[in-house]
């Protein structure tokens, strides 16, 4: 069994589109899922804390 090179090119094509498809839902899931939320909120809240919130002098 033999594959020409646009079986090959045209195949390699819609597996990587299904590939990128499945791993974007995978990436919203993970972002969205509620235990994560906890993770999230702690990341986006920990780059500036009150404390911390003047001048350097």
């Amino acid at each position: 069994m033999s594959f020409d090179h646009d079986t090959v090119v045209g195949f390699a094509k819609s597996f990587g589109l299904f590939y990128l498809i499945a791993m974007s839902i995978c990436v919203v899931i993970y972002a969205y899922w509620p235990k994560n939320r906890k993770r999230f909120d702690h990341a986006a809240n920990s780059i500036v804390s009150d404390d911390e919130d003047r001048p350097w002098q």
